[in-house]
């Protein structure tokens, strides 16, 4: 059992407050991430569970015992977790073995027991043939699981890990990201997930936390937070989209600057900013819910990214990649919205600002 219990938890350092009113129950066996741009807050909070930071109100349990309160206060070591940093930290004197027995050679545990443990270790993070390399002789991606491996070693009750993918290339980050979901499913433990990233929020995690300026402004599902982000700077942050201002006259959105107008059944009046994903936008050549003309396309092989100009206006488009082959810089072509979402416009352009 790992269920983590945080409640109310703040942090300021002097008169800057980074973390308000935190609070929240993560479940055994969960893999939940905190997203959020740099300083953000998301660090500190896992600092905070760690026992790297002391929260400056509020109380964090682990399975049910205290480990900091106004009054307690339970060391790192003591909290049963393991963590894995951004830097890989490996010891580069030690081989591959020495670097995950490590732990359990401080704790004093008998050789054949080590032995054992690590080689188990060693096999769930693929590392059984590297055993007895030098960090100097492994890619980053090997080193990383070096890390993870050593902080499995003890059988924390609790996993936290500190953006430890960003100083990988794009390739090595992906193959990682199934490789810590798949070690979070066979070891059944609870992990909490510190990234700026969202593939790596979205590909793994059961629950989000998207952070901003110390305030949780949304807990869903990746699929949740990608679909029904709660205000723009959600939408903004997670994945792409094209924002637009508008105004609601009856049962439309009338978008300024346009001169075109979407079907709108939902409770706002008066001024919004309607928010499209580039993927929910479909071209074609008939008619669609709105027109304008296609500025520049850019082949991705996966995708065709299109920018289209309607009155002056860009959008956004991600569209089919056989498209690149049929359709002509400077062509009308007509629009198709699958999706969209609409917003209160406070009348702020920075989306930074906005907080729940």
């Amino acid at each position: 059992m790992s269920v983590i219990t945080i409640n109310h938890v703040t942090k300021s350092f002097g008169d800057v407050t980074v973390l308000k009113e935190f609070t929240e129950e993560f479940q055994d066996g969960e893999f939940i991430t905190f997203l959020g741009p740099s300083g953000c807050g998301k660090t500190t909070m896992l600092r905070i569970i760690a026992g790297f930071e002391k929260p400056t109100t509020g109380e964090i349990r682990i399975d049910g015992r205290v480990v900091s309160s106004k009054d307690v206060f339970v060391p790192p070591e003591k909290r049963g977790i393991g963590m894995v940093f951004q830097s890989y930290a490996v010891w580069p004197h030690m081989n591959v073995f020495d670097n995950v027995a490590y732990p359990l050679k401080i704790q004093k545990v008998p050789k054949a027991e080590i032995k054992e443990k690590v080689e188990e270790i060693l096999e769930i993070v693929h590392l059984s043939q590297y055993a007895n390399r030098m960090p100097s002789q492994l890619s980053g991606g090997q080193q990383q699981r070096v890390a993870l491996g050593r902080a499995l070693i003890g059988q924390p009750k609790l996993l936290l890990l500190d953006e430890p993918l960003s100083n990988l290339d794009a390739k090595l980050r992906e193959s990682m990201r199934f490789e810590i979901k798949e070690i979070q499913r066979k070891l059944k433990i609870t992990v909490v997930y510190v990234t700026h990233d969202q593939v790596e929020a979205m590909t793994m995690s059961d629950r989000v936390f998207v952070i901003n300026r110390g305030v949780v402004q949304q807990v869903g599902s990746p699929m949740e937070i990608y679909r029904r982000p709660k205000n723009q700077f959600i939408a903004d942050f997670v994945g792409k989209v094209n924002f637009i201002k508008g105004q609601v006259n009856g049962s439309a959105v009338d978008l300024k600057g346009i001169g075109q107008s979407l079907a709108y059944e939902g409770p706002l009046t008066g001024d919004v900013v309607v928010a499209i994903r580039p993927e929910n936008i479909k071209l074609t050549k008939a008619e669609g819910h709105l027109h304008g003309a296609i500025k520049s396309m850019f082949y991705l092989g996966d995708v065709n990214d299109c920018q289209i100009d309607i009155n002056g206006t860009q959008l956004r488009v991600i569209a089919d990649p056989h498209t690149y082959d049929v359709l002509r810089t400077g062509e009308e072509i007509g629009l198709e919205i699958t999706d969209f979402l609409v917003y209160e416009d406070d009348g702020r352009d920075d989306h930074n600002q906005i907080l729940t």
